[in-house]
């Protein structure tokens, strides 16, 4: 039988002086749930997002026309709106599930024994993105949907999932010095596979706000481009990351890199199959809001592979562990490296 301590006063004033240094020192964490909570986080990340796409292809941008409140007087939907607000305020209550999933990572980090400091500061990297996307999301509202923060808005949701894929790998990993798996050449073929991929979801932001989904059934401004030249063109750029990860794939293979790198560059094609075939589809079907959605669901996706090819390229042993670092006799120094 678990026996539960006695809080004294002076407990009770450090919890309230340092909550989390308090439930640190009094609760250690398995790593497993360290790994659940960020997991948690970056879950939650993407469920924000999707359901920020849900409001805006249900033309419920404005259904909640004022911030902080929904509408003048009221933090709640009233009964004379419509249920555009009901689904506008749900996706601003999504907010505080977000926080709390984040809340728990920093917690469960910051008690993790060793302390690695390294992910506490990711976790409150998340937590102050929230807060800055919250209130770049009532200035959306404020100024009617205007399209340049619209996607503002959702570059710094991307930012948020950086760091909560960030965080998941970190809890799977040490905190030793990073040892690169493949040598240069790959390292510089996936940032470039970087760099591309975030061209193609900042093109995807202007195809969003110069598109036939502009949030809310009134009038709204768009960018004044053509959409489906800016869809094109997001086009070329998703056709260069798959050319770029289906080379990516048989250039690790070639060179008999590990297979951690290889099995994350298969995992980011079969993700970019998916992705383009609902793309194409919902281009030539002028863009159904069902199939937009699930379209932004993938994007999410697309990067989060993206990145995780990126931190395969490296691992992390445990400060403490001594562990003989074993090297190999690659085909070239610059392409494959050690393996």
């Amino acid at each position: 039988m678990v026996t539960v301590p006695k809080l004294t006063p002076a407990d009770a004033v450090a919890a309230v002086r340092n909550p989390l240094a308090f439930i640190a020192a009094h609760w250690t964490p398995d790593p497993r749930t360290v790994r659940r909570a960020a997991f948690a986080a970056l879950v939650m990340s993407v469920v924000i997002v999707v359901t920020g796409g849900a409001v805006r292809l249900t033309g419920s941008g404005l259904g909640c026309p004022t911030w902080p409140e929904c509408t003048d007087g009221s933090l709640t939907p009233t009964n004379a709106l419509s249920y555009h607000s009901a689904i506008e305020f749900t996706n601003r209550m999504l907010t505080y599930v977000l926080c709390a999933a984040v809340g728990w990572a920093i917690i469960a980090a910051r008690s993790e024994k060793p302390h690695r400091r390294s992910l506490t500061r990711l976790g409150w990297a998340q937590f102050w993105i929230v807060m800055g996307n919250a209130i770049l999301g009532g200035i959306v509202v404020l100024v009617g949907l205007n399209p340049y923060t619209v996607a503002a808005h959702f570059l710094l949701a991307t930012a948020l999932i950086t760091v909560a894929a960030v965080m998941w790998q970190r809890t799977r990993e040490g905190d030793g010095r990073p040892r690169l798996l493949v040598g240069k050449a790959v390292q510089q073929l996936v940032w470039a596979l970087v760099a591309v991929s975030l061209l193609l979801i900042a093109a995807g932001t202007v195809v969003t706000g110069a598109g036939p989904h502009p949030g809310d059934s009134g009038e709204v401004e768009r960018i004044d481009v053509s959409w489906s030249g800016v869809a094109e063109l997001h086009a070329v750029f998703a056709w260069i990351v798959v050319s770029l990860t289906f080379a990516l794939w048989f250039f690790l293979k070639g060179v008999g890199a590990p297979q951690g790198p290889r099995d994350r560059v298969r995992d980011l094609f079969l993700i970019l199959l998916g992705q383009g075939v609902i793309g194409y589809v919902q281009y030539f079907t002028h863009l159904p809001t069902v199939l937009v959605g699930l379209h932004m669901f993938g994007s999410c996706l697309v990067w989060i592979g993206v990145l995780r090819v990126l931190l395969s390229l490296r691992e992390r042993a445990e400060v403490s562990a001594d562990v003989p670092v074993q090297s190999y006799d690659a085909v070239s120094a610059s392409i494959a490296g050690p393996r």
